[in-house]
């Protein structure tokens, strides 16, 4: 064991702790004050850090890392943008801390309710998507909690120069120290170490592949919110608009391939196999889709590859696509039930009764009617930004924002009253 990894990891733990009870206090107004300073900073700042991404960026083409890694490591003059905006929106939306959600007399005379506070202190443990140094900090902020950032290796030149900006912003509104701060090591036993802070750490959230997340959940002394893999399906309906159906297809599976809200199954209803499915399979393939198909697929589309029993379950990341021919609704839901992750669903229909069935009985986090499934986005959602999603059910379900990250209290306000 590294006894200085140790020791600096458990300082900075302390140091978060102390710095959430004082954030905990913390007004709105100052909130929203140092996170409007942080979007300016960023924004003046665009120079800077895209240097300090392309540092990041040589690094990781000279290590031959996927496309789809690189995307998501490159801070373009869209993606920072998005994050200033993403923090202006955060700035914009109610403050959940202190909200009463519900309140009750009893009989007695009692009145009790439940109040919203912020969780603690949350660890962040991601991979290669320095947006999500900021996004994740500044709903910790707006939340009440301070923040444990350990991002990957890959992208700690960006990291640093985010983490550094925002401290000083945050410091020059008057937040306390230490409620933002970047375990700044590519030593991977750091995070072992991170999991290890249950005194001071109260929730972590891992993003990232399905190793990473399995390595923390593994590891942890700390409750984790994961989600393993985002395989999400669409399902095309008999009777579905046919421009609707390839419009979404063709977005969901190609406007950004590499990410897990991406559709990586489509299901057709048999009804639709003869005409409208091969018109999605060819504006896929348009886009440099490979299709691997069932029997009743492959009939259909010459070319494409038998779909073994591994593809249906597969994540693939990538401009690939199983396809699958189901006789009803009720095949499509069993399939999704199956091989699905809880992740993110939609169906294409007409039919009133057939979607609400849908959005009913498919259990995934996100259920979509005649809409991508790329939506499934706490930017997208109106959330302002995401923290993560998650497809555990406890205690939040689906992409995560302010409220997904407060707990609730009880609160009991009497006029003398004893227990008999």
């Amino acid at each position: 064991m590294n006894e200085d990894l140790s020791r600096e990891i458990e300082r900075m733990a302390l140091a978060a702790r102390d710095a959430s009870q004082k954030l905990a206090g913390m007004s709105t107004a100052l909130k929203n004050r140092a996170l409007l300073e942080t979007a300016r900073s960023i924004g003046r700042n665009r120079p800077a850090l895209q240097e300090a991404n392309a540092l990041d960026l040589e690094a990781a083409r000279a290590h031959g890392i996927a496309a789809a890694m690189l995307d998501r490591l490159t801070l373009s003059d869209e993606v920072i943008s998005r994050m200033c905006g993403g923090l202006q929106e955060v700035a914009a939306l109610a403050d959940p801390v202190g909200e009463v959600v519900r309140m009750w007399r009893r009989p007695n005379g009692l009145l009790v309710g439940k109040m919203r506070i912020p969780i603690g202190v949350i660890g962040i443990i991601y991979e290669a998507r320095p947006n999500v140094t900021v996004d994740a900090a500044a709903l910790c902020l707006k939340s009440g909690n301070a923040v444990l950032l350990r991002g990957g290796s890959e992208a700690i030149h960006s990291n640093r120069a985010l983490v550094g900006l925002m401290a000083e912003a945050w410091e020059g509104a008057g937040i306390p120290p230490g409620c933002v701060q970047l375990v700044a090591t590519a030593d991977r036993g750091a995070v072992l170490e991170m999991l290890k802070q249950d005194t001071c750490v109260d929730l972590i959230i891992p993003r990232g592949g399905e190793s990473l997340i399995r390595f923390v959940v593994e590891n942890s002394r700390i409750p984790v919110i994961r989600h393993y893999k985002g395989v999400c399906h669409v399902y095309v309906d008999q009777g579905a608009d046919r421009e609707m159906a390839k419009r979404i297809c063709v977005n969901a599976k190609t406007q950004r391939p590499g990410v897990c809200n991406a559709m990586e199954t489509l299901l057709v209803h048999e009804a639709e196999a003869d005409t409208l499915l091969p018109e999605i399979i060819s504006a896929l393939r348009e886009r440099g889709v490979e299709i691997r198909g069932c029997p009743e697929t492959l009939r259909r589309s010459p070319g494409a590859t038998a779909a073994s029993d591994g593809d249906w379950g597969a994540e693939y990341l990538d401009l690939v696509l199983s396809v699958k021919v189901v006789r009803s609704l009720e095949e499509a839901i069993d399939h999704i039930r199956r091989f699905g992750s809880l992740h993110t669903e939609s169906i294409v229909t007409k039919d009133y009764d057939r979607a609400q069935r849908f959005l009913r009985e498919v259990n995934s986090s996100t259920v979509l009617v005649n809409a991508s499934t790329r939506f499934s986005d706490g930017y997208e959602l109106g959330l302002g930004a995401e923290i993560g999603i998650s497809t555990t059910k406890l205690h939040a379900f689906g992409p995560m924002g302010l409220e997904e990250l407060t707990t609730t209290k009880f609160i009991v306000q009497g006029a003398g009253q004893v227990r008999q």
